[in-house]
């Protein structure tokens, strides 16, 4: 009986263990292939429609979108959040978004730094608005998690999807691109 009772508290204790050391959310992403890897030329380009995401109608401000970059060619790199807007005057984020890579964490108020008109991947009546949110620096290659919050941020199975949220400015991507000296 007592080895019984000595085997099951191992076996409680060994779950235990494992399950603190194993995030569910990191798995799951790891699990669904959503790793991007870097471009020849050293950019990423993380699209809002490949990230996991998560939602909240109640409280939109905490909404955040998640990427596994892996990083071959490390350095510094510029941060660039690409909105669609009609608005090329005002993007009408009513939150500052927060963008967290490693330990490094960058927050800004988007604003129309760069407008491109009649981007192809974007509808016909919108306009891309490139934001700078700043710069940041990845000592060692390796796989990273990046994190993105802002109310823009809409999972594509919520319903606040086609709701007016959605009409004047969505957040479609954010953009590393490795800085020369």
């Amino acid at each position: 009986m007592r080895n019984k009772v000595f085997a099951y508290l191992v076996s409680l204790v060994l779950i235990q263990v494992w399950s603190c050391g194993h995030d569910g959310h990191k798995n799951d992403l790891r699990n669904a292939g959503n790793r991007i890897l870097q471009k020849d030329d050293g950019t990423f380009s993380l699209k809002l429609d490949n990230a996991a995401c998560y939602s909240d109608v109640k409280n939109p401000s905490g909404n955040t979108a998640e990427w596994i970059i892996v990083i071959s060619k490390p350095g510094r790199f510029d941060v660039w959040l690409s909105s669609a807007t009609k608005d090329t005057t005002d993007l009408d984020y009513a939150n500052s978004v927060k963008i967290s890579l490693v330990d490094k964490e960058l927050e800004a108020d988007p604003a129309c730094d760069k407008i491109i008109s009649n981007p192809g991947e974007y509808p016909s009546s919108y306009f891309r608005a490139d934001s700078h949110m700043g710069s940041l620096f990845i000592s060692e290659p390796g796989e990273y998690h990046i994190q993105v919050i802002s109310e823009k941020v809409i999972a594509k199975n919520t319903a606040i999807q086609n709701s007016s949220i959605a009409d004047d400015t969505m957040l479609m991507s954010v953009i590393l691109t490795p800085m020369t000296r």
